[in-house]
């Protein structure tokens, strides 16, 4: 009888350990506190040390990111045929009060948006390296551009937040 207690009270034994041990050496949870709504403007972490050792606030300023609905599908055209497909999606990084004009806009800022990577797959933008830096820099400034002339000077940036080119 007892044979047959011994590893019951052995695995119990070890349960309880462990719990005790996780409760114990758990890690005290950070306390964040925002000061403004999510995404329009700062947020404060309490209890984390600073540069300036004043204590308890760090704030971080912050834009809005409007990700567009949709993706966006270039296809790769090479003697009359259609050789590839890009497939991206994007995000127009603005000052946090100008979201209603992106989002009023979009329509037309999707169009320029398309013209400016036709543009760019025309001109062999998506062949050989299409991720390398220097290339992506070109296309994010004229995504830029075009956003700008579209919403206004709220618009910071545009992010290629995916791309994928697909040999047909």
């Amino acid at each position: 009888m007892i044979k047959k207690l011994i590893p019951v009270l052995l695995a119990l034994v070890g349960i309880g350990g462990g719990i005790g041990a996780g409760v114990v050496l758990k890690p005290a949870p950070a306390e964040v506190v925002e000061t403004q709504p999510f995404g329009t403007g700062k947020m404060a972490i309490k209890g984390h040390d600073t540069a300036d050792d004043h204590g308890d606030e760090v704030a971080i300023d912050t834009l809005e990111y409007i990700k567009l609905n949709n993706q966006f599908v270039v296809p790769i055209v090479h003697q009359k045929t259609v050789t590839a497909m890009v497939v991206m999606s994007l995000s127009v990084e603005v000052s946090p009060d100008a979201a209603d004009a992106v989002y009023t806009r979009e329509p037309k800022l999707r169009d320029g948006f398309l013209q400016v990577l036709f543009d760019h797959a025309n001109m062999g933008g998506f062949d050989g390296e299409f991720t390398s830096a220097s290339n992506m820099d070109v296309l994010r400034m004229a995504l830029r551009d075009v956003a700008k002339r579209i919403v206004g000077e709220a618009v910071n940036s545009v992010l290629i937040t995916e791309i994928a080119r697909q040999d047909v």
